[in-house]
């Protein structure tokens, strides 16, 4: 399979590569780290593809579509870029730190959708797997920004679902507690007990090649049923 993923530099997004590249498939990536993404092209040569891109931007998100595209029409488009608020009560986080976050989340999201569903959908096939969070279904306090993001996360995509032909499907997928950068920002050496990304893969990347039609606009977790 032809798959793409967002926020491929590091944790989740970079232990998904690593997986599905070592069991032949073939992965067209971003980033923001430059450093990290030309790691990712010394590690994985061609076809596979990786390039710096900021998918808040939304004329360099088409720019890089153009050229995954010339590889093929993607099978899987999985959204992963997230960034985390500082954790804090939500009059405390600054309105530029809540408008960078929800770029990235929501916005992000979107931008990465605009480009790649229209020849997915000319071909009436493939799976757009959108990365919600447990708090995409629920809510803690001090981070109100990232559980606002994650539940418009879950409601674009199930919106989204609607939108597309039949053999299609967008999911909101929560990848569950993982040992993150995302989480050691909110819990700090309280990550230690949660799976690392790379053991994590080994069960979200077959997870995530079995979604489908199926699956359209629910609401799924890593190794489990709809929500």
């Amino acid at each position: 399979m032809y798959i793409v993923i967002t926020g491929v530099t590091r944790g989740l997004g970079r232990a998904l590569a690593d997986w599905y590249i070592a069991n032949g498939h073939t992965v067209a990536g971003c980033g923001r780290t430059g450093p990290e993404i030309f790691n990712l092209r010394f590690a994985h040569s061609e076809p596979n593809n990786f390039e710096v891109v900021d998918v808040t931007q939304p004329v360099r998100v088409g720019i890089w579509a153009e050229r995954v595209l010339g590889y093929g029409v993607p099978d899987i488009v999985i959204n992963n870029a997230a960034a985390m608020n500082a954790p804090a009560p939500l009059w405390e986080i600054p309105a530029e730190k809540f408008a960078q976050l929800i770029a990235t989340n929501v916005t992000g999201v979107a931008n990465v959708i605009r480009v790649f569903a229209p020849p997915m959908i000319a071909r009436k096939s493939g799976a757009f797997v959108n990365f919600s969070s447990g708090w995409g279904r629920s809510v803690s306090r001090d981070v109100a920004p990232y559980c606002a993001s994650k539940w418009a996360i879950e409601g674009l995509t199930k919106a989204f679902a609607e939108e597309l032909p039949e053999g299609m499907a967008a999911v909101p997928l929560n990848p569950g507690v993982i040992d993150t950068a995302i989480l050691r920002q909110c819990w700090g050496d309280g990550a230690d007990g949660h799976a690392k990304p790379e053991e994590w893969a080994k069960l979200a990347a077959p997870f995530i090649l079995k979604l489908g039609p199926k699956d359209n606009g629910r609401s799924v977790s890593v190794g489990g049923s709809g929500d």
